[in-house]
């Protein structure tokens, strides 16, 4: 696996290396001793799993202390933007995100530590994401930011017309001025 630091820190891009014959092919998508020697120590004690029609967009979530969340995302079938936002008060790229196509093909993984909100947007006729997670839901503890808050600046690549949201993400998600934050 090839790990890449992101501009924001904690956030990892991780490629796994696919072997590839005529039958198809392997891969190995998380190894704890390389996780923990490039990213660091995570428990992950879930996984969850998503299929979305295009122009889904889920996000941008995250969940409070006790219960906040790292997470290691991927795509399974089809193509999605990922994007990370730091929410992290004291840190020096607060309100910055990092975005990065995730798709079938690339077999890309993103980590998002705690302290991120984290979204994505479905690019293809539909996508299939797995996510593994070290925390458990909290619906109490879950809060969202707004997908098109000015000051993070998201370009999403769809028009925002085309887009659909839960209505959670529609009505509750504020921006980020106005979000309980890390």
């Amino acid at each position: 696996m090839n790990f890449i630091k992101s501009r924001l820190n904690g956030v990892w891009i991780i490629e796994p290396k696919a072997f590839a014959d005529a039958r198809g092919y392997f891969m190995e998508t998380y190894r704890q001793s390389l996780f923990k020697q490039h990213v660091g120590s995570v428990s992950f004690v879930q996984d969850n799993e998503s299929k979305s029609a295009r122009g889904v967009l889920r996000g941008l979530h995250y969940q409070l202390p006790p219960f906040a969340q790292s997470k290691l995302v991927r795509v399974i079938s089809g193509e999605v933007l990922d994007v990370a936002v730091d929410i992290r008060k004291a840190s020096p790229t607060f309100g910055q995100h990092v975005a990065v196509t995730l798709t079938a093909e690339n077999r890309r993984q993103l980590f998002i530590p705690r302290g991120f909100a984290h979204g994505f947007l479905v690019l293809s006729s539909e996508a299939i994401f797995t996510y593994k997670v070290d925390n458990t839901y909290s619906p109490q503890h879950e809060r969202s930011i707004r997908f098109d808050d000015p000051d993070i600046g998201i370009a999403w690549g769809m028009d925002a017309s085309l887009l659909l949201l839960s209505e959670k993400d529609k009505n509750s998600a504020k921006p980020l001025r106005e979000a309980d934050v890390f």
